[in-house]
């Protein structure tokens, strides 16, 4: 028997119980809904999580620090090296050329004092790379992100804000004053001017300069903007962080790190070392080898494209136990379509009694009930999908209503992909299908002298 014979003998048997038949394809219809609805939860919010960690950059980042920086970061103890190697320029500059890496930068962070309306301030102020403009908490300020690598600009925390004016959009545009300590180096006979004065500052070997002195500093920098969360980058180092700056500027001011200390007493102040780099490569699949040459060169490396391995797996547990007890309100709907067809064996005796009188053989009945259990799969599975998706947007808007409510940024938790449907309306004809098996078996094996004598 042809498939489209089989389809339009099976639309108009259903018809003929058409209530029965419809409350049967409802019950499948809400098993689908009921799947696709806990599943686009999931999916919705793996990419939620998704697009957020790519949104901050973190996905392609690795951060490097020496091996002694790592004490205590990693789970396990680990011994520091004999000899650690420096974060010095030229290791940056070796870490750049590595192949699909994009940037490398450091992260400089340091403690000054800010003047404001002539009133000090303590804070800490970390620098911003460029390509941080797309980070979440920029892409949700007051003002804007700086205009340029080199502009004497500065953004706010909020925190931060609220401490120089109640009003903080009128801070916006206005100039705050920045006091630090700058780092300069020495020439030779600085040095051996005033060795007095600054020998823990200097390098004592050979008569080549190497030392630096530290040397107060004042520049003006515009308010351009006032973020409400700390961006999300680094070990830590934006970390109550009150003050950020473009990285080019914090690279020219020379301003003197906490790790400035620690460079002296290791002895390495003739040439400038870093408390850690970040690499940012071009895809988040070249994470790992990047990492690998790097862990070559003698650092360590810490990258949350390996960590999120973990939340992967998560995601893959929570799809699972979504998928599971979804299911089984379409599993309840399997039986409705057995008693549905069970019931039409009953009341069409005759009917199949005829067919093999007239030389249908049982793999034709078969056919005719098995196109029946797959047309309620088919309509159940298409309006299960679309009332899913109706069903995942209510949630949807319920919740973003909530944040609302609370003063959040609205969120979107729901998602049916193309093949989360088609998987849902495949996974419904089969299941709808297996559900045929019982009833079609048992119309095949009638006795057609017997059902032509059925009352």
């Amino acid at each position: 028997m042809k498939i489209g014979d089989l389809a339009e003998l099976a639309v108009r048997n259903l018809r003929e119980a058409l209530l029965r038949n419809s409350l049967t394809t409802i019950g499948v219809a809400v098993g689908v809904a009921s799947l696709v609805a806990m599943l686009s939860l999931g999916v919705g919010l793996q990419q939620f999580t998704n697009k957020r960690l790519a949104n901050s950059g973190l996905f392609n980042a690795i951060f490097v620090a020496p091996r002694t920086n790592f004490a205590g970061f990693i789970r396990g103890n680990h011994a520091p090296a004999a000899h650690p190697l420096p974060l010095t320029e030229a290791a940056r500059l070796e870490m750049a050329k590595l192949p699909g890496v994009v940037q490398v930068y450091p992260e400089i962070r340091f403690i000054t004092e800010v003047r404001f309306n002539h009133i000090p301030y303590t804070t800490v102020v970390s620098s911003v790379p460029s390509s941080d403009r797309n980070d979440v908490a920029f892409q949700k300020m007051q003002g804007r992100f700086f205009t340029g690598l080199d502009a004497d600009e500065a953004i706010l925390r909020m925190g931060f804000a609220h401490q120089l004016s109640k009003d903080t959009a009128s801070l916006i545009g206005r100039d705050l004053v920045l006091h630090y300590a700058a780092r300069e180096p020495l020439t030779a006979q600085t040095e051996a001017n005033d060795a007095g004065t600054s020998s823990a500052a200097n390098s004592s070997s050979g008569s080549s300069s190497g030392g630096f002195s530290i040397v107060p500093k004042t520049t003006k920098l515009r308010i351009v903007g006032i973020v409400e969360h700390q961006p999300g980058e680094g070990f830590g180092g934006f970390r109550d962080s009150q003050v950020y700056i473009p990285l080019h500027v914090a690279q020219t001011l020379q301003a003197t790190q906490v790790s400035d200390l620690q460079q002296m007493l290791q002895g390495h102040s003739r040439q400038r070392t870093y408390a850690s780099l970040t690499v940012r490569v071009k895809t988040s699949a070249q994470v790992p080898g990047v990492e690998k040459e790097i862990k070559k060169m003698g650092f360590r490396t810490f990258s949350l494209f390996d960590a999120s391995r973990n939340l992967r797996l998560l995601f893959a547990l929570l799809d699972l136990l979504l998928g599971i007890f979804g299911s089984l309100a379409l599993a309840v709907a399997t039986l409705g379509i057995v008693n549905t067809l069970v019931m039409a064996i009953l009341e069409r005796r005759r009917e199949i009694g005829v067919l093999k009188a007239l030389g249908a053989a049982d793999a034709d009945v078969k056919q005719i009930f098995f196109a029946e259990a797959g047309v309620m799969g088919v309509l159940g599975g298409v309006v299960g999908v679309g009332l899913g998706w109706f069903i995942g947007r209510m949630i949807n808007l319920g919740t973003n209503y909530y944040l609302h409510q609370h003063k959040l940024p609205s969120v979107n938790i729901s998602a049916v992909p193309w093949w989360l449907a088609l998987g849902a309306i495949a996974f419904a004809v089969g299941v709808s299908l297996a559900a045929g098996i019982y009833p079609a078996a048992r119309a095949a094996k009638l006795n057609p002298v017997e059902a032509l004598r059925y009352e």
